[in-house]
């Protein structure tokens, strides 16, 4: 089965559900918490016959379907959560195909109407993009590539604090990257338009999805060159070298924040700084 198909519906076959609305998706009170039966197990009624698939986890399908078209039996006990809520409960690969159906889910309500002509746009069905009729654009969903870094002075790691964080925690810098630019330069301009400071030694880490609304996440570690911080105050309320032996409240290693701060913590106990 083809990844992204729109398929009909085995109501019989046990799978993975991914039942969306909004931002949230319902989650059950133990694990796996996607619901996992067959669709006949988990609704009256449906107003669907097709679903979108998206892959195969535990050798079983994970298909998503839309709240508003399904009919949820009483005796499935659960509630409808936010994204956010989800991704410290769960294994990784679940909870990324969870941010895979939020963002298909909003994918498919935004784009409703052509964005050229503004005909009413169609699923495909054989890959997840839409399309118009009228002038044949196709749209696919959005993806915002962003840059995040561990800037290092030696045994101190540059934190800031984020205007926008909904947590209050510290954290390396992140920004989103600009047309024309390398990952790279991206790196080098976020950190000095946000702190002043100039970096070199740029190196690759890892990468991460994160569907805060629809970012890749892009992981670097990056040296200290020169400057004094002075933080930008649009966005950052605070920034500071921080010794990696005493660091602040910081996010958890779901993220790739966390993986990366981690890895230079280590990186340091075993004298590789």
């Amino acid at each position: 089965m083809q990844l992204n198909q729109l398929t009909l519906i085995d109501f019989d076959q046990t799978a993975y559900w991914i039942i969306v609305r909004n931002d949230e998706i319902f989650v059950q009170n133990q694990s796996p918490f996607l619901p996992l039966a067959p669709a006949s197990h988990l609704f009256n009624a449906s107003n669907v016959k097709k679903a979108t698939y998206l892959g195969e986890y535990d050798s079983h399908p994970v298909f998503m379907v839309k709240a508003s078209q399904v009919a949820l039996k009483p005796e499935c006990s659960g509630d409808f959560v936010e994204l956010r809520d989800f991704i410290t409960d769960v294994d990784f690969d679940l909870f990324s195909f969870a941010a895979k159906a939020i963002q298909f889910h909003h994918f498919l309500d935004t784009h409703r109407y052509c964005g050229r002509c503004s005909q009413k746009m169609k699923h495909v069905g054989w890959e997840m993009a839409m399309q118009c009729k009228h002038c044949n654009h196709r749209c696919y969903p959005r993806l915002s590539p962003c840059v995040i870094m561990a800037v290092l002075k030696g045994d101190q790691l540059l934190l800031a604090q984020n205007k926008k964080s909904r947590s209050g925690r510290s954290s390396i810098l992140a920004g989103f990257v600009e047309p024309g630019e390398t990952l790279e330069h991206a790196v080098a301009r976020e950190v000095y338009e946000e702190t002043a400071i100039k970096v070199k030694n740029i190196d690759y880490f890892s990468s991460q999805a994160w569907p805060f609304p629809h970012q890749l996440m892009v992981g670097f570690i990056a040296e200290y060159e020169s400057g004094e911080i002075c933080v930008d105050e649009r966005e950052i309320l605070h920034a500071d070298w921080y010794n990696l032996s005493d660091l602040p409240e910081t996010p958890g290693i779901y993220s790739i924040a966390g993986q990366l701060i981690e890895f230079v913590k280590a990186r340091k106990q075993k004298g590789l700084t």
